[in-house]
């Protein structure tokens, strides 16, 4: 498995009412409160009020579900990266459009974005979402670093540090946020790139 494909659609609902995508956001809910470890094909049937076979009807198994999920993050993470914002420009401008839109993607796809940050490495399709994310990483410290170099940086900031404590602040945003009505997602990526860029941008 390569956590690289996204959700497919069966085009027909499960046996019981269940599409793959209903499945699949139902599974992901359970991961994140039991951890992928600690949750079994048997809990899954029991949380969605089907049978096991229903399930096998859709997927192989939960390693499948685990990989649909991780794939979803990771595709809306990685498209970011493809759009003109995060691709033209001063790169500190770049950089501040990365983190904009990935607060974006966090709040959009909470779930799916909460069991990427969580995976440890302990199974084939976690270990390779685990090295797409050092990809995307990738990414976000060459911005830092053509930033550093074009000089729109404080001097003496480490690069590779600054990559790890802005993601690491948006990342923080799975452990306390909770989507209310009303509520602007705007104003929070405002609120996070206001933070994080007023501290980094060089003055003058």
């Amino acid at each position: 498995m390569t956590t690289a494909r996204a959700p497919r659609r069966t085009g027909q609902p499960g046996r019981p009412g269940y599409d793959l995508d209903s499945l699949l956001a139902v599974a992901v809910k359970v991961f994140n409160e039991r951890g992928y470890d600690g949750t079994s094909m048997e809990a899954l049937a029991q949380k969605l009020g089907i049978t096991k076979s229903s399930i096998y009807h859709h997927v192989s198994g939960k390693e499948e579900l685990l990989d649909l999920a991780l794939a979803r993050a990771l595709n809306a993470l990685f498209a970011v990266t493809t759009e003109a914002g995060a691709t033209s420009g001063p790169y500190l401008e770049r950089l501040e459009y990365l983190v904009r839109r990935s607060v974006e993607v966090l709040v959009a796809e909470l779930p799916y974005v909460t069991l990427l940050l969580r995976v440890r490495g302990n199974t084939k399709v976690e270990r390779a979402a685990l090295a797409r994310r050092r990809e995307f990483d990738d990414f976000v410290s060459m911005l830092v670093v053509e930033a550093a170099k074009e000089g729109d940086l404080r001097p003496g900031i480490d690069p590779a540090l600054t990559s790890r404590l802005v993601f690491g602040m948006v990342n923080s945003l799975i452990e306390w946020y909770r989507p209310r009505s009303g509520e602007s997602v705007r104003e929070l990526a405002d609120a996070v790139v206001e933070l994080t860029f007023d501290g980094l941008r060089r003055e003058g």
